[in-house]
């Protein structure tokens, strides 16, 4: 059990030995109740026809929510991107989760990727901005410079801003980090 819980991502051999342990102190049917949920869940949970996010359904919520703004689409990497993004309420439009980045170190490329829905989406929609919301690694650079090309001929391309967390120290920044963050500068209101 402390093997295949390593399996897991971010889960090293101490929290793996603690959480085996936990479930072997947990009542019978607590673990059959677990062990159901996962199957449950990876049986019934499938990708979203329209924007590829995690869904239960052939179309997900978000995408089938008449409060979103459907011609608002803000791109990202996986659905733990739209579940953290989510988490800030602060964006109403609607997604499209490209199922990674373009590597060609890890023999990923565009076709790959969920990239020729994205134009296709795009393109046929009245789509009036495309928001790039890939984290700035090189991989993510190569990803949003190749995207930003393709849909640019069909709407108004924007991409987030990167720079310091709150709470964070200049001196502790990098440079790149930093000269996003002059980048993104705006104006206080």
């Amino acid at each position: 059990m402390i093997e295949q819980l390593q399996r897991l991502p971010g889960v090293g051999p101490k929290t793996a030995q603690r959480l085996a342990l936990h479930i072997l102190k947990r009542s019978e049917s607590e673990v059959q109740a677990l062990a159901q949920a996962i199957l449950e869940a990876k049986q019934q949970v499938g990708l979203c026809s329209v924007c590829f996010h995690l869904s239960a359904e052939p179309v997900c919520e978000i995408c089938r929510s008449p409060n979103r703004d459907s011609h608002t689409i803000c791109v990202v990497a996986d659905s733990r991107d739209v579940i953290a993004l989510e988490k800030t309420r602060e964006y109403r439009g609607k997604y499209h989760v490209l199922g990674g980045l373009i590597s060609p170190m890890d023999g990923i490329g565009p076709d790959q990727l969920n990239i020729g829905q994205l134009v296709r989406r795009v393109s046929k929609q009245d789509t009036k901005e495309v928001i790039l919301a890939i984290s700035p690694s090189v991989e993510g650079e190569t990803t949003t410079l190749y995207i930003g090309q393709l849909v640019k001929p069909f709407t108004k391309v924007t991409r987030i801003a990167f720079g310091l967390p709150m709470g964070g120290d200049l001196e502790y920044a990098d440079e790149v980090t930093l000269a996003r963050a002059l980048e993104g500068r705006r104006e206080l209101d």
